[in-house]
């Protein structure tokens, strides 16, 4: 490259190196790309050699056996495979017949077999006729009867979906007012414990604050408190240490539980022990046993001659009976 005269010789020596190293780059730039032209050829000769050796075998020596699918925690499962997982065996729901405490029960039980089986159901409808076959007795039964006969009228089943299924079902066989009538119950006494075991009344108390929409802490400790047995009660009140907290009705439940435990087990006890006789120990006498009596022989008594002729005088019987020989212990 040609410079001008004025140029400085600093400015010349750094352009003539930098034009040098560009000469000596582009050089080792050529030689690289004729080793890479000379990678890539041998390899495609390489790749045409397998693929000739490859179409030369026997069928017969090449496995025909599927490649191993690795099963993924993100694939979603199809209902085959669903179907081919091993699980426990599930049981239908029990026969319902409109008891209003059973209901949800009963509706908790058909979805919950149909989320854990969706295999066993083709479509919405079989899920629908499927809870019906549990549909005896009372009210449950009509409701049963009239949807197939609105169906064999008017050829289309007045109910298409699962959850239309499930609002129709809450429509007729839940408590209209149930949140009113939760609400009263907890604002009586008719939800006390009482007589019953502690499980029943945690269950039913519950059931009870769900349905009446209960959230505060302190508002279910307390109507928790009220209806515990007077026992339980006291026994909480003056526990030593660990009491439960005002703002937590899971300790007072557990608190509760535990102690309604403690109850049992020692009835179970005390039950036990007054109905075992009590053993008691023996005195032994330093007074030996009474040696067996001897038996004597027994002999007869010689034959007594009456001399006289009739009734003998009491002096004669009595001297009579003197003289006889003395009987044998028998």
């Amino acid at each position: 490259m040609l410079l001008p005269l004025d140029t400085p010789q600093g400015v010349a020596n750094a352009l003539e190196y930098l034009q040098h190293h560009l000469q000596e780059l582009t050089e080792r730039q050529h030689v690289s790309e004729n080793n890479i032209n000379s990678t890539l050829a041998a390899l495609t000769t390489q790749l045409q050699q397998l693929t000739q050796l490859v179409a030369n075998l026997s069928p017969l020596a090449i496995p025909n056996t599927p490649p191993r699918l690795v099963p993924s925690p993100l694939m979603s499962l199809s209902p085959a495979l669903l179907a081919q997982r091993t699980r426990p065996k599930l049981s239908c729901p029990l026969d319902f017949n409109r008891k209003c405490h059973n209901s949800r029960a009963f509706l908790n039980s058909c979805s919950l077999y149909i989320r854990l089986a969706p295999e066993q159901f083709h479509d919405k409808q079989e899920k629908i006729l499927w809870a019906l076959m549990f549909f005896k007795g009372g009210h449950a039964a009509k409701w049963s009867e009239n949807m197939f006969h609105q169906e064999a009228d008017t050829g289309v089943s007045p109910i298409q979906t699962w959850e239309e299924f499930e609002q129709q079902f809450w429509l007729h066989f839940f408590l209209v007012n149930a949140e009113v009538d939760a609400i009263n119950a907890l604002e009586g006494t008719s939800y006390h414990q009482g007589n019953r075991m502690m499980d029943n009344y945690l269950d039913s108390f519950q059931a009870l604050v769900s349905n009446a929409g209960y959230m505060d802490p302190r508002t279910l400790v307390v109507k928790f408190q009220q209806g515990l047995r007077l026992g339980i009660q006291n026994q909480i009140a003056t526990m030593p240490y660990g009491w439960p907290a005002d703002t937590s009705p899971d300790t007072w439940y557990r608190a509760a539980w535990r102690i309604d435990q403690a109850c049992l087990a020692n009835e179970a006890f005390q039950s036990v022990s007054h109905s075992t006789p009590s053993t008691s120990l023996k005195t032994v006498s330093a007074q030996p046993p009474p040696l067996p009596m001897a038996r004597l022989p027994l002999t007869p008594p010689p034959p007594v001659t009456l001399k006289a002729i009739g009734v003998p005088m009491d002096v004669d019987a009595t001297r009579k009976a003197r003289s006889l020989p003395p009987r044998g212990c028998y």
